[in-house]
């Protein structure tokens, strides 16, 4: 069993840094002809940004950490056998986004995140969102809360909103982008029913507000393990709830099933109800 030290996290921290600097950011706004791609569709995109990144972490992680696993979002988009299994295995596995937000950032807008969890023996025990735009990052470890650091080293504790009570006073984020019909056109409508709805095209971000207490909900029907396990670690750890939509923990297998993230176990069922609502 591996123990992730501050050491350890202060590396990881710093190496996002270092890739943000130098991979990601000399590339915002000046993308060259070519270097943005489609995979699945037009607002599905990869960058020349997104693979340097990306080879750049897996390179610096493996040399640290010897016999680790790396699964990244692009390395999987080229071999999916890569998702196999992986979860289970005993060895330290670190699950990495290099752009979260890549439509935004090939789009010139700054609303993107460097994402890594850090799993061992099936369970997230650590997660690092960064901000290359603003220089900072939102940070947990398992049982240990939730921070934000910014550059110059200040920290301050992250923790969820107070508990607004009721879904008409509720601001949130809903991607029904990828869901089915009719559940798709059921909670876009429903979104109606909050105080207001933010829609960043971006976990990262979103996930930044849940845990900075900005807004109550965030929900998502595409999981990814690069697009969720480090933001719903920092969100439990600042005092959020997270569970899938059928209200089931929410763990590195999981491809399927949808993941709502609030900011306590009455408001899960509030917005549950109210956005489900035919």
């Amino acid at each position: 069993m591996t123990t992730l030290g501050s050491a350890d996290m202060d590396w990881l921290a710093a190496l996002l840094l270092d890739v943000g600097t130098a991979e990601i950011m000399p590339r915002f706004r000046n993308l060259g002809d070519g270097a943005v791609q489609q995979k699945t569709s037009a607002a599905d995109l990869v960058t020349e940004a997104d693979v340097s990144a990306e080879r750049v972490i897996t390179e610096a992680l493996l040399e640290r950490f010897p016999g680790a696993m790396v699964i990244g979002e692009e390395a999987v988009s080229d071999n999916p056998a890569l998702l196999e299994g992986w979860s289970t295995s005993d060895s330290l596995t670190f699950v990495v986004d290099p752009i979260d937000g890549t439509f935004n950032f090939a789009s010139g807008v700054a609303a993107f995140g460097v994402m890594l969890a850090v799993v061992e023996a099936g369970e997230t025990i650590a997660g690092i969102i960064h901000d290359p735009v603003g220089q900072d990052w939102i940070m947990a470890e398992k049982g240990g809360g939730a921070i934000l650091r910014r550059l110059d080293g200040r920290e301050s504790a992250l923790k969820v909103a107070e508990p607004a009570g009721a879904v008409s006073r509720m601001i949130g984020s809903a991607s029904w982008q990828y869901m089915p019909e009719p559940e798709r056109s059921r909670i876009a409508g429903n979104q109606a029913l909050c105080l207001g709805s933010v829609a960043y095209r971006c976990a990262a971000q979103e996930y930044r507000l849940l845990c900075g207490g900005h807004i109550h909900f965030a929900l998502y029907n595409k999981l990814m393990p690069w697009d969720h396990l480090a933001g719903s670690l920092i969100t439990s750890e600042a005092g959020g709830y997270v569970r899938r939509f059928d209200g089931s923990v929410y763990r590195p297998e999981h491809l399927d099933g949808g993941v709502l993230a609030t900011t306590d176990i009455d408001s899960w069922n509030l917005v549950r109800e109210a956005l489900w609502r035919a």
